[in-house]
């Protein structure tokens, strides 16, 4: 086994493919259905929207899909990313663990969300599209796409979450100095947006709202398409080269595994580490995959696998996935990044059938596992990466307390350094701790759609 600390690749030893874990699923993932008719979608359905080369990649059944050679070229400003062994954490606990992560903060825009927003600006750009719009909840998202719209001189708007856009201004600043526009969603832009906006004129926003203003935003002008920073199959595939990384690095070190963990919002980091894995886990090896998700948004542990929209205003496809509803709003805590109302068809399949497993943590104790991070390793992690971190920790107390000696492995998904003020908050022990009451959620599933499967 490896003493080396951090795990480096070569450019030459990227990864050229993307993984499609659908080629390999025991059964498919339920197809998403048509918002005015209910029925399947089908590939000209998405064309308002997507790219044709995103669209094919959303509906792909090959195992392997290769990464186009500008999207490679401009993967290698910060790819291969590196892993890191967390041997001053595993001290601080006393345990017997042996952690490591992929550091998905090297990136420009500082977390995982470029390796699909540079594969998106790209087959936008190789259409003719000369406008992007999106939504954001911590601004990870918006920041990645306007990087990679700069890059292939696309413009972009985002539609940023009100709360994050009011937490995180240096985010906001970041999205602009790539050169897009950027918003406080709900606003006065869109009919979704002054729909919620004549109903509750201070709405905290969330992504399914923001996700509605993008939507339409793109689908009422000619010269734009829509973005999606997570939840998607073709999404979730750009970032599978993460875990492919990973695989060979672990290679590297001597070891591999037992324990594969990855924050969840909308599923796009937690795919992009666990799916290689997955494919691991079906040729036989023993690993456990976990999601972590905050208690104000619990929607593997507490929603419902059911068809939802995957919008507020039911203009997006329904998917089956986990979901709270799409009417449900939650809390405005410092994870704006897991503040959305479902799951990633993909990932909530492999939650229904056993494969992946979630747990939920509420804010201060996600806070106490950041700061343990930040004074043993030196990083500072964004809260949503803060979530598996806590699982992290979590799973390594387990193997002190059992003495098992496993190998835990998680994402980095970002860093915190425009988070500060939710650790300020932290400090002066304003951070509240979210349990969101049954009767919320109850209250939000009687609007889901009434559809078969």
């Amino acid at each position: 086994m490896s003493d080396d600390t951090k795990i480096f690749l070569s450019e030459s030893e990227m990864p050229q493919q993307w993984y499609n874990v659908q080629a390999d699923l025991p059964s498919p993932v339920p197809p998403c259905l048509h918002p005015g008719t209910g029925q399947p979608l089908t590939p000209p359905d998405l064309m308002p929207l997507f790219p044709m080369g995103l669209i094919m990649q959303e509906v792909s059944q090959e195992r392997w899909i290769d990464i186009p050679d500008p999207v490679l070229d401009l993967y290698k400003l910060w790819r291969p990313s590196p892993m890191v062994r967390a041997r001053r954490l595993e001290k601080a606990l006393g345990t017997p663990a042996r952690i490591y992560y992929k550091n998905e903060g090297v990136s420009p825009a500082g977390s995982h969300k470029p390796n699909t927003a540079v594969a998106q600006a790209y087959y936008n750009k190789e259409e003719g599209i000369s406008r992007l719009t999106t939504e954001t909840g911590a601004g990870q998202w918006g920041s990645a796409l306007s990087f990679a719209c700069n890059v292939f001189d696309l413009k972009c708007t985002v539609y940023m979450v009100k709360v994050s856009y009011q937490q995180k201004p240096y985010r906001r600043s970041l999205i602009q100095t790539w050169g897009a526009e950027v918003f406080a969603s709900p606003t006065d832009r869109t009919n979704a947006g002054r729909g919620i906006l004549e109903k509750n004129p201070d709405s905290l926003g969330s992504l399914g709202i923001a996700i509605s203003e993008a939507v339409e935003d793109a689908a009422t002008h000619d010269d734009a398409h829509y973005s999606l920073g997570s939840v998607l199959n073709h999404v979730l595939l750009h970032q599978t080269i993460i875990g492919e990384e990973a695989l060979k690095q672990m290679a590297i070190a001597g070891d591999f595994p037992d324990v594969v963990i990855g924050c969840t919002g909308g599923g796009s980091n937690f795919a992009g580490l666990a799916l290689p894995f997955v494919r691991e886990k079906f040729a036989g090896r023993d690993i456990r995959l976990i999601a972590a998700e905050p208690t104000a948004c619990p929607s593997i542990t507490r929603g419902k696998y059911a068809y939802d929209f995957g919008d507020t205003v039911q203009m997006a496809p329904l998917a089956k996935m986990h979901t709270l509803g799409h009417t449900f709003v939650p809390a405005g805590i410092h994870a704006g990044g897991l503040r959305y109302h479902g799951m990633a068809p993909l990932v909530s399949k492999l939650v229904d059938d056993g494969v992946v497993e979630a747990v939920s943590f509420s804010q201060n104790p996600v806070f106490d596992a950041a700061v343990l991070f930040a004074k043993t390793e030196g990083h500072i992690p964004a809260p949503e990466t803060a979530h598996a971190i806590r699982a992290v920790v979590d799973e390594a107390l387990k193997c002190k307390e059992t003495g098992e000696a496993k190998c835990i492995l998680f994402n980095w998904s970002g860093h915190g350094h425009f988070d500060m003020a939710a650790y300020d908050a932290y400090f002066a022990q304003k951070l509240i701790d979210c349990e969101l009451p049954q009767a919320d959620i109850d209250e939000a599933l009687t609007h889901l759609p009434q559809v078969g499967g």
